[in-house]
């Protein structure tokens, strides 16, 4: 008898040891699965990135050989099909791009505080779908805005003869980039500890301290990443800026002269190029490539510095 109940004692003992084994080895099949989902959607990205890029560069090789790498990316004449400098473009690219962040940025980062600290809840309710309709509008309807209101606008205050300048792009960009600022801004700082506010706030910091010298500097990292977003967005915009900075393919001046982006070179003769026309818009690509790329790790990597 004794026996019997010591054997039935060890197999409970038995099938309980063994209870988590079988439950243990359940979760780990779905991790494995979900972490198979996971690696899977990182490398679709990582072989989507490269099979864009080798795409653009070996249809670029042609240019890049008959006018060399200086010669597209120093060159100031774009004269197809003889001459491919692409060195304009990029000048008002990078003028239009820091004005729209001039612009916007401060703007987007006030407005995000306005939403998460200070806009009582009723009126943040109102503001933020506001913003996030921003997001959803149409390229073309901002260029529409900016060809109807800014474009004469600008051409009566500044007496020029045609208000399609860089200063047009600028404005419609800095208003372009406004949502993603605010968006991640705002997610980044309503993000702070609530300890950081009740602390500063319990020592006798007024509001506004407690804003600019505890939650955003906590918030840095992320108002940073909404910031290269929106540069990011200023760089890659085509249709707007088609539409209200006049497309002179020529060396900008002044904020009051047309220009032309890189983004719109290629989306404004592509449609017609062949031969190594054709390749270099390729080539002007492939700049556009490098540029932003490099811009994005150069802001990534102070962004990381500055965290530490």
């Amino acid at each position: 008898m004794t026996i019997a109940m010591n054997n039935q004692n060890t197999e409970n003992q038995v099938k309980t040891s063994n209870s988590p084994l079988r439950e243990k080895k359940r979760v780990d099949w779905r991790e494995r699965i979900f972490h198979g989902l996971f690696l899977s959607c990182a490398v679709i990205g990582i072989v989507s990135l490269a099979t864009i890029a080798y795409f653009i560069i070996k249809e670029s090789i042609p240019a890049f050989q008959q006018a060399g790498v200086s010669g597209i990316v120093l060159g100031q004449d774009w004269l197809p099909p003889a001459l491919y400098g692409v060195f304009t473009m990029i000048v008002a690219s990078v003028v239009s791009t820091f004005g729209a962040v001039l612009v916007g940025v401060p703007v987007g980062i006030l407005t995000a505080i306005f939403i998460a600290e200070i806009a009582p809840k009723r009126v943040a309710d109102i503001i933020r779908p506001a913003v996030e309709l921003l997001a959803g509008i149409p390229s073309v309807v901002y260029g529409f805005f900016g060809l109807v209101i800014i474009v004469p606008l600008i051409q009566d205050i500044f007496q020029v003869p045609a208000g399609n300048t860089i200063l047009a792009g600028i404005i419609v960009l800095g208003i372009m980039i406004l949502p993603t600022v605010i968006a991640v801004s705002e997610t980044s700082i309503r993000a702070v500890p609530s300890t950081y506010r009740e602390g500063s706030l319990a020592l006798g910091a007024s509001k506004i301290f407690t804003i600019f010298r505890i939650l955003l500097p906590a918030a840095r990292s992320g108002i940073m990443t909404g910031v290269i977003l929106g540069i990011a967005r200023a760089l890659g915009e085509t249709m707007a800026i088609i539409m209200v900075m006049g497309n002179a393919p020529a060396m900008p001046e002044g904020i009051l002269d047309s220009a032309r982006t890189l983004t719109a070179n290629i989306a404004i003769e592509m449609s017609y190029a062949s031969g190594i026309h054709a390749n270099a818009l390729y080539a002007t690509g492939v700049v556009l490539l490098v540029f932003i790329m490099s811009l994005n790790g150069i802001l990534l990597y102070l962004n990381r510095e500055t965290a530490k």
